[in-house]
């Protein structure tokens, strides 16, 4: 029965029986709080949730923004009206009748339904703001909460079967801990990709915006987004690869964040010199490499020192004896000035031009220096201005580039017949 005076004289007045009267009641309970609920919510969310809105977007904070973007605020308006319908319904109807104990279900139902969508809210703010706050350490806290938002559901889901089915929530937990097995089975790929993620996380593995590399699964970008159950890259074309956390963890991977922190960017590439074209330097050609001034000194001073060995050993009469410079020797000289002249190379990192192991191909001569600019762009600019100039100065030493027959080579040599 209600326990409201203010409605008996009311119905005594419709002459209605006990059943129907009972049921008028309800009706008119649930109509008058209906209302109040709704007003109080429309009051609310048409005032108060717009105001609070707009100042948290507009203040002077940015890191408060996720509060607002991620419908934190919308979500726990919602326990208004579930506060006002628990309190009338505690205040009108009886807590022995079936009605009162109905509708307290599904009361309580809203409420833990309302406090896990808020909680996912929260999680996922938790997570933004992290990154405001920290977006230049490139660390996330996506896995923990995550796992806080999938804790939150299974909570949730087992206070709803208690209110429902009577049974203390912790019961239920103790007959889920009974099934443990079939509980990590279903729970197997969070499980591993919660532990993932921490040791990734942890351990400084990988940050969001590292530039890693996996061949196995088609990854070559940047890492823009870690959770327990993906680690999501977006490669230089621009696609989507989605890797599993643990993926990372029992599988190796490139990462070039050290790249990026150092003071530069590695170019190695070499040039195949043709060996028929390696030849020592007559007296024409170092007059001629004696105009060129970034080897002019070196020539100098090289012929000056092998004239001094030469004497003291006075023995020249083959080209072979004592000691000549090379085209190919100075050339690497050259080489070495040039990239030294250029402002775009690393002066305090590796700095090599070495000859390689010859092979049938011909000589490798192998650049091995670092560029200031580590942008992927500007740094292919750098890498191809190096290449240009070396590849037309080479004739210059009368040196040739090794490359094989092409269809122009076999026309020429016919014309020639």
């Amino acid at each position: 029965m209600l326990r409201n005076s203010l409605i008996d004289p009311f119905l005594e007045k419709l002459q209605l029986s006990p059943a129907l009267s009972e049921l008028v009641t309800i009706l008119l309970v649930l109509i008058a709080i209906s209302f109040v609920a709704v007003l109080a919510t429309v009051l609310v969310r048409r005032t108060l949730l717009p105001a609070l809105t707009f100042w948290i977007l507009n203040n002077r904070y940015q890191w408060d923004d996720p509060l607002a973007t991620n419908h934190l605020l919308n979500k726990i308006c919602w326990f208004v009206p579930v506060i006002i319908f628990s309190l009338a319904i505690d205040s009108f109807l009886d807590p022995a009748s079936a009605s009162y104990i109905l509708t307290k279900q599904i009361i309580s139902s809203c409420f833990v339904i309302i406090v896990v969508l808020s909680l996912s809210a929260l999680f996922s703010s938790i997570n933004d703001i992290h990154r405001l706050i920290r977006k230049n350490k490139g660390t996330s806290l996506r896995g923990y909460t995550d796992a806080g938002k999938i804790l939150s559901y299974a909570f949730g889901t087992i206070f709803l079967v208690s209110i429902f089915t009577g049974r203390s929530p912790w019961g239920i937990l103790s007959i889920l801990g009974g099934l443990t097995a079939v509980t990590l089975l279903i729970f197997k790929d969070s499980i591993l990709g919660f532990v993932a993620s921490v040791l990734l996380t942890s351990t400084d593995m990988v940050r969001l915006g590292d530039w890693i590399e996996m061949p196995q699964y088609g990854a070559d970008g940047d890492v823009i987004d870690i959770s327990i159950h993906s680690v999501r890259i977006q490669n230089f074309d621009k696609t989507i690869t989605t890797i599993p956390p643990y993926a990372l963890v029992t599988n190796s991977f490139k990462n070039w964040r050290g790249m990026s922190e150092s003071g530069g960017r590695r170019i190695k590439r070499a040039i195949v010199i043709d060996l028929q074209s390696i030849r020592f330097c007559d007296d024409e050609m170092l007059n001629k490499f004696k105009k060129m001034s970034l080897v002019s000194s070196y020539v100098q001073e090289k012929e000056q020192e092998i004239e001094k060995y030469n004497r003291q050993h006075d023995d020249e009469m083959l080209l072979v004896n004592g000691r000549r410079q090379t085209n190919i020797g100075i050339f690497r000289a050259y080489v070495i000035a040039y990239l030294k002249s250029n402002p775009n190379i690393h002066d305090q990192m590796t700095f090599l031009v070495r000859q390689l192991t010859p092979t049938e191909r011909g000589l490798p001569l192998e650049i091995y220096v670092f560029s200031r600019d580590k942008a992927w762009a500007r740094y292919e600019e750098v890498q191809a201005d190096i290449f240009d100039h070396l590849l037309a100065a080479i004739p210059e030493f009368g040196l040739r580039i090794f490359q094989n027959p092409s269809g122009f080579d076999f026309r020429s040599l016919h014309s020639q017949e």
